[in-house]
Parts: C-alpha cells; sequence; structure tokens
C-alpha cells in the first residue's frame, strides 16, 4: 500500500489526542468527524462493533483475546470491516468529496490515520487489514493515568447525583436506563493503575511484533523536548513539515503536565506503594 494508516494506540488519559492534533497541523489526515477526544467517529464505530462481539468494552478490554485466537471469527470481522470501509459510512471519515473521489480511506495519496486508545487491542485485525501499517504507541506514568481517570469518573458521579435527584419522582413509571458513572473500575485508584497496565502489556507487545514499523513515545520526554518528538513523529508519518512549523506548534505544549503527582502527596504515597509495578513498565518512581 502506498499509504498505509498511522494508527494511534495507548491508553486513556496518555497524550494521544495531543499528539494526533499535533499530528494533524502538520499534515496527517485524521479524518472529518471526530469526537471531543479527536478521535475519527468512523473508525470509533469499527473498534465499538469489534469489542460488542467479545462483550467487552475499553475498561475490560482483555477478553477480545477470544476474537483474537477464533480463526473464523477473525477472518469474518477482516472481511467485514474492508467491506464497510468501502460504504458510504466511509463520508464520516473522508468527508462526501472525498469519498466520492476515493471511496475508500485506503486510497488515500496522503498520510492518514487515526486514534482510539482501544486500537491498543483491536490492533491485530487493523493490521490483518493494513499489513504495512505504522503504529504510534503514547504512554505516560500509572499514576498520574488513574488519577486523571478518578478525577473525571469523581466529577461524573458528581454530575449524575444531581441529575437523580432531580430525576428521580419519574423514574416510578420511566425506569433509569443509564448508571451513574461511565466505569466504576476507574472510580479507584486501583482499578485505574491496574486498567493502565493491561494497556501497556499489550501496546508493547504490538510494538515488539511490529519491530521498525512502530514507535513509541513516553508522554513525559515528549513534554520535556516537545520539538525533537515531534520531528521525530513527522518524519515516521512521512509528513512534509518544515522545521519552523514543528517548532511554531511544539511551542504550544504546557510541560508543566509531566509527572503531575508528584504536587500531590496522596498521589506520591499511592506510587510508592506500586512502585515495583511502575517499574516492569519504565518508571522508577
Amino acid at each position: 500500500m502506498e499509504n498505509p494508516p498511522v494508527i494511534i494506540i495507548g491508553m486513556h488519559r496518555s497524550g494521544t489526542s495531543m499528539v494526533i492534533k499535533m499530528l494533524e497541523k502538520l499534515g496527517l489526515f485524521v479524518g472529518k468527524q471526530k469526537d471531543l477526544n479527536h478521535e475519527a467517529l468512523f473508525f470509533q464505530k469499527i473498534n465499538d462493533w469489534i469489542m460488542h462481539q467479545c462483550g467487552t468494552r475499553w475498561d475490560n478490554p482483555t477478553l477480545i483475546r477470544y476474537l483474537l485466537n477464533n480463526d473464523d471469527i477473525r477472518k469474518l470481522s477482516k472481511d467485514y470491516i474492508s467491506f464497510i470501509m468501502k460504504t458510504p459510512h466511509a463520508i464520516s471519515y473522508l468527508g462526501l468529496k472525498g469519498y466520492i473521489r476515493y471511496r475508500t480511506p485506503a486510497n488515500l495519496p496522503i498520510p492518514w490515520g487515526w486514534k482510539d486508545p482501544r486500537n491498543t487491542f483491536t490492533l491485530p485485525i487493523w493490521i490483518d487489514l493494513f499489513p504495512d501499517s505504522k503504529v504510534i504507541h503514547i504512554y505516560r506514568h500509572g499514576v498520574d493515568v488513574a488519577n486523571s481517570l478518578k478525577v473525571r469518573q469523581d466529577k461524573v458521579l458528581q454530575e449524575e447525583k444531581a441529575i437523580y435527584n432531580k430525576r428521580k419522582p419519574f423514574y416510578f413509571l420511566l425506569p433509569k436506563r443509564s448508571g451513574f458513572t461511565d466505569t466504576v473500575r476507574c472510580t479507584s485508584m486501583e482499578g485505574g493503575f491496574s486498567l493502565w497496565e493491561e494497556y501497556m502489556q499489550e501496546a508493547k507487545k504490538n510494538v515488539n511484533n511490529l519491530q521498525n514499523r512502530a514507535i513509541e513515545i513516553k508522554y513525559e520526554d515528549f513534554l520535556d523536548q516537545p520539538e525533537g518528538n515531534l520531528k521525530t513523529l513527522a518524519q515516521f508519518c512521512n509528513l512534509n513539515a518544515d522545521e519552523s512549523r514543528i517548532s511554531e506548534i511544539a511551542h504550544q505544549i504546557n510541560r508543566e503536565r509531566a509527572y503531575a503527582y508528584r504536587a500531590s502527596k496522596k498521589l506520591k504515597t499511592f506510587a510508592d506503594s506500586v512502585i515495583s509495578r511502575l517499574s516492569e513498565n519504565g518508571y522508577y518512581e
């Protein structure tokens, strides 16, 4: 394939949104319709479908191994996705004009790709479809990731409490359809941290399998040297970006987000309690 896709993997809250926004500014096409996390809705829905088959989701992703180990279902899944990528469903990614001209993302003559943390686990199927894919793995300190997830879920819970108290009388006739949180697992530091471990383990395995077609960037290193790391990623994605543009975009980064947990005594204590698990993933404090 002349322009194989660039697939961004990595745990939620690890800087993947930051990176893909920068790469988009440098010329990587990442879709017309995207959500607030800069994930292309077209590929997001396909990942939804893949995980739904396994009765799993982003916060309990390891069950996908049953699909990957079933040759018949895996081949059928590949065939279906290959077909759906050539249908009008792809308009959400290509845009109407792009679909009329190219018919499928695979025909794009420019660097293209997408970001979705769940790519970390669905990647083998995408590699079945695009054997020459390039993969970028962004990873961040597990305590910062777990805390970011917990803070977000604490906010969701407070919002849901307010809605529940307001609407409670209506549930007399119409039962509540949704729960009180997006993910119970990530309402605790241990839950979020153990999920980070699962994503790290899977991502590292994928990167090792792909060898020079994959690159890993530590979030904290990226913040420390944004210009050099962004230049490396631009070259990896075959983007024709001049150095002045790379420098301009790199200087927009907030470097203070690296190792944010150090500012909290409570989070530092948690980090000390999981130091052996952190060290297994390249972090030693």
